[in-house]
């Protein structure tokens, strides 16, 4: 797709449909729980999984400009491209808003620290193995570090959120750094088991 990268948000407040469901481009940089090495990868969807057994399995990226409206557009397409993948209905739903609030978090703290040294963000979701797991990149090199609960701060937050609900899920979650000096921020949530018939 050519243009600018603001050219990616569509006029409806989506995002443009094509950007978010070409071919995957990579896979995830670390090893551990639903990171998907040594699988094929197909935007629509691996060979194992659907709603009887699980969500279809696959990768996605969603590339778009470091500004706040790339939030909720962001969480929209994360939660369609679940919805999608069979992460309908009461099994999925407190896994959907768990990586939803991750989603939510982790772009908004790429666009309000990274943006000056990041024109875009770019989300990546991974549905492999029972897991699921989003990261977010950006080319900022800082660090971010999960703060101690400070009743007196407004902000600052999110990251200590983020870790919150992965570890209350039984998931994990990390920051690296990039090859190209920026860093990713992920993590992984298990997919709930199928309930005894």
């Amino acid at each position: 797709m050519s243009g600018s990268p603001d050219s990616r948000v569509a006029d409806e407040g989506r995002l443009d449909v094509e950007q978010i469901s070409g071919t995957a481009e990579a896979e995830p940089r670390r090893g551990g729980p639903g990171d998907g090495r040594g699988a094929a990868v197909a935007a629509a969807g691996g060979p194992a999984g659907g709603p009887a057994g699980g969500p279809v399995e696959g990768l996605w990226r969603f590339p778009v400009p470091a500004a706040e409206a790339s939030v909720p557009l962001t969480r929209h397409a994360v939660r369609d491209r679940l919805l999608a993948q069979g992460m309908a209905g009461v099994r999925y739903q407190e896994l959907v808003d768990d990586l939803l609030l991750i989603v939510s978090e982790l772009v908004s703290n790429a666009v309000t620290h990274a943006a000056e040294l990041s024109p875009e963000v770019v989300t990546e979701l991974s549905v492999r193995g029972g897991w699921v797991r989003v990261s977010v990149e950006d080319g900022d090199p800082y660090r971010p570090k999960a703060l101690e609960n400070d009743t007196a701060r407004t902000g600052g937050r999110g990251l200590l959120l983020v870790k919150s609900v992965t570890l209350q899920a039984g998931g994990v979650c990390d920051v690296e750094r990039t090859g190209e000096g920026g860093k990713v921020v992920w993590a992984s949530l298990p997919v709930p088991p199928e309930p005894d018939r």
